[in-house]
């Protein structure tokens, strides 16, 4: 008799406990190259520089993505709001695969391999996989019932629940604590949009104040920022040199299919030779030639890789206001006198050495759907309007930083 293997499996969840896959189809998706691929991309990027317990993986958090969505479709049919059995499955498939077309690095390398969004790549991914029409239409918000692409990507979605949730736990940042079950147990359905009962109100405040929180003490965190700026440097000047046919693959060997997007430059969606070859890319690509370049022949290479290997990060300054062009010119020259005895010309310090550019932070965004709070009496309410604490001029308020990043 043939043993049939069991496809039902239990994961152990440090942040959730034991998490059942619902359905063989969703077992078969977990084992595909496109998700399993997913455990070697680091959720956090660079963040374990500054939290090192932060080495949990986009893998981690699209299975817990997978089981709150599984919690939080199961609270609204018990609500008796009406969800196929198909559009349970679609809509659980799509929160899985929401990032598989997340790059090495994520957010740090977006636009290197691809001139598209990774919410491109991943449906492209979930068409390869031949997911059924219903999994795309709601991971795109084509489908005739919204609040299951809300579920899926929205200003409270299951999205940021896990991650904000697990982000917190393995960062041990206490500050991004929220009230997942709490939240989860508060959605509604008015409209056919999803919505918060009366109730959850608290909960959303914590969440939206949470996730501002979060940016500035982990996303966005000075030496994370200045680590990535780092990376993209590298990367950089890899891409000038094999535009020069001088980055030497023969005695500095790196992954063909780095090399192919370092020679090529970033490709458009459409190209099935780039998108074979952006499967087989992870973070251990990245690292490999990192450590293999700070070797390199090449001077500015071989430093900046030294230094992101060995965690001499550099120097980030924050401001509230725009740097000045002689305020740029004076760390220049600050910087060609440090590095002037190492052959490095002022050029090269400019283009490789440093970075300027601004952080955004906004915990709210009144361009897209609103948080609406249901009342008892029927009516429908925007958090803005709900809420005693955060009134629309604390939401709408954008905080803009500048920074001067150099090594």
């Amino acid at each position: 008799m043939e043993n049939t293997p069991n496809k039902l499996k239990i994961i152990n969840d440090p942040v959730y406990g034991f998490i059942h896959i619902p359905f063989e189809s969703i077992y078969n998706l977990i084992q595909s190259p496109y998700v399993q691929r997913l455990r070697r991309i680091k959720q956090l990027g660079l963040s374990n520089l500054v939290y090192p317990c932060a080495e949990h993986t986009r893998f981690s958090h699209s299975i817990g993505a997978m089981h709150l969505m599984i919690k939080a479709l199961q609270g609204l049919r018990e609500k008796g709001y009406c969800i196929t059995n198909a559009e349970y499955e679609a809509t659980i498939k799509a929160i899985l695969l929401h990032d598989t077309g997340h790059s090495p690095f994520s957010h740090c390398l977006e636009h290197f391999f691809f001139s598209c969004h990774h919410e491109e790549i991943s449906k492209r991914i979930m068409q390869k996989l031949g997911c059924e029409n219903e999994v795309i239409e709601i991971f795109e918000d084509k489908y005739e019932k919204k609040f299951l692409h809300q579920l899926v990507s929205s200003q409270v979605d299951i999205d940021r629940l896990d991650y904000l949730t697990r982000d917190s736990f393995f960062t041990g940042v206490s500050e991004g604590v929220i009230g997942t079950d709490r939240i989860m147990s508060m959605f509604s359905i008015h409209n056919d949009e999803l919505v918060i009962d009366e109730k959850g109100v608290y909960s959303i405040e914590k969440f939206i104040i949470s996730r501002r929180l979060m940016y500035w003490q982990v996303y966005m965190h000075k030496t994370v920022v200045g680590a990535d700026c780092l990376l993209r440097n590298i990367l950089r000047r890899a891409k000038f040199l094999a535009d020069e046919n001088r980055l030497d693959i023969i005695d500095y060997p790196i992954s063909r299919n780095l090399y192919y997007f370092l020679e090529k430059g970033p490709q458009n969606i459409d190209n099935e030779e780039a998108l074979s070859k952006f499967i087989l890319l992870d973070d251990t690509d990245i690292w490999s030639a990192v450590k293999t370049w700070s070797n390199h022949s090449d001077k500015i290479l071989s430093f900046l890789a030294y230094s992101l290997v060995n965690r001499e990060i550099g120097k980030i300054f924050v401001k509230n206001e725009k740097y000045s062009n002689e305020e740029l010119e004076k760390h220049y020259r600050s910087l060609f006198e440090r590095h002037k005895d190492k052959g490095f010309s002022k050029e090269d310090i400019k283009v490789y050495f440093t970075t300027t550019d601004e952080m955004h932070n906004r915990a709210y965004s009144f361009n897209d759907q609103q948080i609406n709070i249901l009342f008892k009496n029927g009516e429908i309410k925007g958090i803005h309007n709900a809420s005693d604490q955060l009134d629309e001029n604390f939401l709408k308020k954008e905080v803009k930083k500048y920074y001067f990043h150099c090594v």
